[in-house]
């Protein structure tokens, strides 16, 4: 109770910067449209994009443990395998992970499936082994910039993304994976309404029942700020939008983005972070979307829109300490206990001489947010 009650209270994150400065340290190069995920005491970054469109193909590994604040040290564990690619998902799944899709610097669409588990030996050697998952006839069309989640660590579902030709989809798909974790089964979940096509947006589980979907760029290029939520109530999967006003939200203007981090937080909440606008404005805030204001799908959200409820899910939160850069198409994970989160990579603006306009970079900034809990 006592917990509860200072997460009520939480309205601010503290920034603490990770990277080393100017070291010889081997270290991840800076790119964009990665994967980031916090497994088995251990950070593990996977592939992404980087200067002149390319993709990369490599896997690396911090021990983290407890120390949370500390400066990591990475190991490079593979390279090659999986392929080279940006745009791709990968979620945690118990001890493993699991990866989807993603693009190569061709251009080419991928739907293949692969799980990684990673082991730590006493000699203080990081090793992650992938495999191909073995799948049944039936899979995904191929996609990149798609949006994933995992749910009670046995499934993987994924929704939208930019498939073949440039096309953005608006399917919904779920992967079931087996005890054993040897094979795994696909299928697509078929429900009206659902969120329209797009890409770039994001998918979190919250809760183990309730998956939020938010933001992303449409089908018209659009730069969107939905929130739309799948209830998994008795085996039954339906989507159903949650609507509120910007203009009843505190600086809720800013709220439209594409290419941001959406993190489930202590507290059953949704720490979203940076991003960009349609005018590819490039952001720093951090918001709060507060799940338990969410109402089922049962309830009229007409009933709840007249007394100004849905309005008071958003929270925007203030942020001290180290100043990180505006970035899109980072990636951001928790620990197990919710309360720090690392954030590595994206794209940001680089000014070349001061009269020019901003020109596109890659990052390879690491910096921890820390939930501040206000005794």
């Amino acid at each position: 109770m006592r917990l509860y009650k200072q997460v009520c209270r939480l309205g601010s994150v503290s920034c603490h910067n990770l990277t080393y400065p100017d070291s010889e340290l081997l270290v991840p190069r800076p790119r964009a449209s990665h994967s980031l995920n916090f497994v088995s005491d251990c950070l593990v970054l996977f592939g992404g994009g980087c200067e002149g469109g390319r993709h990369l193909d490599d896997t690396w590994v911090s021990f983290i443990g407890k120390g949370f604040q500390k400066m990591p040290k990475w190991q490079k564990v593979n390279s090659g395998i999986p392929s080279g690619r940006f745009g791709h998902t990968c979620v945690v799944m118990g001890n493993l992970l699991v990866l989807f899709g993603g693009i190569n610097d061709h251009g080419s669409r991928q739907n293949d499936t692969w799980v990684g588990q990673v082991a730590c030996h006493e000699t203080s050697v990081i090793t992650l082994s992938w495999k191909l998952l073995d799948l049944q006839s039936v899979a995904p069309p191929s996609r990149g910039a798609h949006a994933a989640c995992s749910v009670d660590d046995r499934l993987m579902l994924i929704h939208g993304g930019i498939g073949l030709n440039g096309l953005r989809l608006g399917d919904t798909w779920v992967l079931e994976v087996s005890e054993s974790l040897c094979y795994g089964a696909w299928r697509e979940i078929l429900t009206y309404p659902s969120p329209p096509a797009r890409s770039g947006h994001s998918l979190t589980c919250i809760g183990g029942r309730s998956i939020v979907l938010f933001g992303g760029r449409g089908l018209g290029y659009e730069v969107l700020n939905d929130v739309w939520v799948l209830d998994r109530l008795e085996g039954y999967d339906k989507w159903a939008q949650i609507p509120y006003e910007l203009p009843k939200i505190p600086e809720g203007v800013s709220l439209p983005r594409v290419g941001h981090s959406a993190t489930p937080i202590v507290g059953g909440r949704l720490l979203i972070h940076g991003g960009e606008d349609s005018y590819r404005h490039k952001k720093d805030d951090f918001w709060v979307l507060d799940v338990s204001a969410i109402p089922s799908i049962s309830v009229q959200p007409s009933t709840l829109n007249s007394s100004g409820l849905l309005a008071k899910m958003w929270k925007k939160f203030e942020a001290k300490g180290h100043k990180p850069n505006c970035r899109s198409f980072h990636q951001a994970c928790a620990d197990p206990s919710g309360r720090y989160l690392y954030v590595f990579g994206g794209m940001i603006d680089r000014l070349v001489q001061a009269a020019e306009s901003p020109d596109l970079s890659f990052d390879a900034e690491l910096f921890l947010v820390e939930l501040v809990l206000e005794l």
